[in-house]
């Protein structure tokens, strides 16, 4: 359902949306040429949603800020004013967020005529980290350039003894403009853009792109397409989760268990080149369907089950790592209600948010995975892991078996109207939404992503309150964020 507001309406309506159980999904500006529109998305289960679309004067762009109803909606504007000068008045904390302090006033790189960037200066900076003060009361600054091949992203830490008083996460170091890459492309030519989102949810983003270009059409897709996707999403799930198992061990010293993940990471690797052509699954989803050279053999599946079952178990009877893991940064229910985070984070903390029983692209029911410990610590978000590691396994021979080796399956994509669509799909970290609009052409207009990062980055410095330094990387391990799902 699609409603077109005044911005004087616009509290009253999304204030009312969330009290009757919606979240805040997708926050979108938009340059229409002779106006300027904000798009909120917000969603519930069972697969509802609603799209508020506020026109706005390009002369005096303004909307009535929604941050005190929605944490969510607080850094949704403040990356909409960064990205399009489209001001949320009354903002508890207006300042940048996308756009770091070097970056020229004025200077909007999403509108339409922004043209090229200016020069860049020490304009308004240095960032306003907050300062803590007091006996005993020191600074640790971490980044942003880091070990490894991760993303940039500094992290400020005021501590006394060991014990972390306060951290602040700071990003966008590496905005790459990946939604204006995607204006004017067909959405076939589209696929390569959303399978590099976040190199490691290839499946994921590109599935949403698809459902959301598909939904702008009204196109039926084949179950027998939407099944062989559901394979390729938990295949993704297996790999990342037997990564992020391995690495917390890694992080408590016992590197053997972590030599062992890895080992089965690359027989699913292996899987992956075996069933798509390539190890990270990619060239196998598009629009209107899904194309596959073989079907995982459910044999292997369930002897690589049977081992990470056997690591889980050395590590929790390991009475060190059961120490370090639990209790350590705790993330409550009500602090992950409030912050609306997604995925491994959410339901560690005894959410279930979960898009593919929520907002399912599947006609067939799957059972919701029971989790035996929802404390929010370090243990809870690796047991989740865990138990996801074995539904998931289950879930691919269920649709194996139901695709009696099929391996193809695609609907015919017609031209567009102009038309919008939303996709909104259960990634391995969490929910991911693509919300597109098309030109009459058929071609991509806007496509606006949300990785399920950019909801749960803030819950870090929360869940880290009070933790020791040494705890941080298997903290962080434990959330396993995306810099690139973040810094589009």
């Amino acid at each position: 359902m699609i409603t077109t507001l005044t911005p004087a309406d616009l509290p009253e309506h999304a204030g009312s949306l969330l009290q009757q159980g919606f979240r805040l999904a997708l926050v979108a500006g938009h340059d229409d040429g002779d106006r300027l529109r904000a798009v909120y998305l917000f969603t519930a289960a069972p697969d509802r949603r609603v799209e508020l679309h506020v026109p706005l004067d390009p002369d005096t762009p303004e909307v009535p800020s929604l941050a005190r109803l929605s944490f969510a909606a607080g850094r949704f504007e403040r990356e909409m004013h960064d990205l399009f000068g489209i001001v949320p008045t009354d903002h508890p904390l207006p300042q940048r967020l996308v756009r770091h302090f070097h970056w020229p006033r004025g200077w909007y790189p999403m509108l339409a005529d922004a043209g090229d960037p200016p020069e860049f200066g020490d304009v308004d900076g240095p960032y306003p980290f907050r300062t803590v003060e007091g006996p005993g009361v020191y600074e640790i600054p971490v980044g942003p350039v880091h070990a490894g091949m991760i993303g940039p992203g500094h992290f400020r830490f005021s501590v006394v003894g060991e014990t972390i008083l306060n951290l602040k996460a700071r990003l966008w170091f590496v905005h790459r403009g990946l939604e204006k890459l995607f204006h004017r492309r067909t959405p076939e030519h589209g696929i390569e853009l959303a399978e590099r989102v976040s190199g490691d949810t290839s499946v994921g983003h590109t599935l949403a792109f698809c459902l959301a270009v598909e939904d702008a059409h009204q196109l039926a897709v084949p179950e027998d397409a939407q099944r062989i996707r559901a394979i390729l999403l938990e295949l993704e799930r297996l790999y990342n989760h037997i990564t992020d198992i391995g690495a917390l061990c890694n992080d408590v010293a016992y590197s053997v268990l972590n030599a062992h993940s890895q080992r089965v990471r690359e027989r699913l690797l292996r899987i992956n080149d075996t069933v798509t052509g390539h190890r990270l699954l990619r060239g196998a989803i598009h629009p209107g369907g899904a194309t596959v050279t073989a079907l995982p053999d459910p044999r292997e599946l369930a002897a690589i089950g049977a081992d990470v079952a056997e690591i889980v178990a050395l590590a929790l009877s390991n009475t060190v790592v059961a120490d370090r893991f639990t209790g350590t940064a705790p993330l409550s229910h009500d602090q992950a209600t409030d912050l609306g985070t997604l995925g491994v984070v959410a339901r560690a903390s005894g959410l279930t948010t979960d898009a593919r029983h929520d907002h399912p692209f599947l006609s067939a029911e799957f059972p919701r995975t029971t989790h035996t410990r929802t404390d929010g610590d370090v243990l809870s978000r690796f047991l989740v892991r865990a138990e996801e590691f074995t539904s998931s396994i289950s879930q691919i021979t269920s649709l194996a078996d139901m695709l009696g080796g099929r391996t193809s399956a695609t609907a015919p994509v017609t031209t567009g109207t102009g038309r919008s669509g939303v996709g909104i799909v259960e990634g391995w970290r969490g929910t991911i939404v693509h919300r597109v609009e098309l030109a009459g052409d058929g071609s991509l207009n806007r496509v606006k992503i949300v990785d399920p990062s950019f909801f749960n980055w803030p819950a870090l410095p929360v869940a880290l309150a009070d933790t020791i330094v040494p705890d941080f990387p298997l903290t962080n391990k434990s959330f396993n964020l995306s810099y690139a799902g973040n810094d589009l």
